[in-house]
């Protein structure tokens, strides 16, 4: 059977120290991230590390990727490496064992998202052109960093109008989406038919959901001193993910679903890895459970 893989995000930073704790949960797929630079990490050694970990337990997990989170459109201040980042993510990916380097857009500086398009198209069709000559795939994550249609610092690749506006301007094959319904939820965007539509441009999934206090939007809308939407982890918030986890096998998706912890307002500190194993555990049950053979 094509195992949808559940798993979760580390720090490239922690990686080689947080693995080993966290694998006999249960967890079947790593994602490593980097926050605006990989440093003066060496991530040849670093994916070699993590890999002979893995074989060391007999773990059947894998590394589903490996990503950057800056605006490598600007460089500016702390993004200044950005850049460079993805270009060593994009030329390492293969110590790790994935094809799949992720991360943010980045945009223009409060500027309108059709403003960043043109930047975009000349930062990412020289990765994209990079990438496809070592068989490598990038999917942009689909936060909004706090930032809107018009202004913003991080990330154009929020929302639909921006993606069609993206792909529209490099329709490369190895371009597509890190998409979580998360992001989509606290802008009151219904995930599920946005799935349905757009599946076939995503790479990985982030296993993070939201919870919407529609009784708070509906007394003090969306821009009161109420807060009206949490980030949560799967198992706690309000996404059907049986559906979603129909929708992705439906299409043939062969990604992962990783869980984004240390959002989530309940379970976190000291419950963070209590939350992270039940939203593992609940995962596999929305996939169906474990495989059971049928009869010969």
């Amino acid at each position: 059977m094509s195992k949808l893989r559940i798993g979760t995000l580390v720090n490239g930073g922690n990686a080689v120290k947080v693995i080993p704790q966290i694998l006999p949960y249960g967890f079947e797929s790593f994602g490593i991230t980097y926050w605006q630079s990989t440093g003066s990490w060496d991530l040849e050694e670093t994916g070699k590390r993590v890999r002979d970990l893995l074989a060391e337990q007999g773990a059947d997990a894998i590394i589903s990727h490996i990503g950057v989170f800056g605006n490598p459109l600007t460089g500016a201040g702390d993004n200044k490496d950005t850049l460079a980042s993805w270009e060593r993510l994009i030329d390492k990916a293969h110590h790790f064992g994935t094809d799949l380097v992720t991360g943010f857009t980045g945009r223009i500086t409060d500027a309108p998202i059709e403003e960043s398009i043109p930047r975009f198209k000349e930062v990412f069709g020289e990765l994209s052109r990079r990438a496809a000559d070592r068989g490598v795939r990038i999917a942009f994550e689909n936060c909004d960093m706090g930032g809107t249609w018009n202004r913003g610092d991080w990330n154009i690749a929020h929302g639909p109008t921006a993606w069609e506006l993206m792909f529209d301007a490099l329709p490369a094959d190895n371009l597509g989406l890190q998409w979580e319904p998360c992001h989509q939820m606290v802008s009151l965007i219904d995930p599920i038919p946005q799935l349905r539509k757009w599946v076939g441009k995503i790479m990985n999934v982030h296993g993070k959901d939201a919870t919407i206090a529609w009784d708070i939007v509906k007394e003090y809308g969306i821009h009161g001193p109420k807060e009206f939407a949490w980030h949560r982890t799967p198992g706690f918030g309000d996404t059907n993910w049986t559906d979603i986890i129909t929708i992705l096998r439906q299409a043939g998706y062969q990604g992962t679903i990783d869980i984004e912890g240390w959002h989530d307002p309940v379970y976190r500190d000291e419950l963070e890895m209590t939350g992270q194993v039940h939203g593992l555990n609940y995962l596999k049950r929305c996939r169906g459970g474990d495989f059971v053979p049928n009869p010969v």
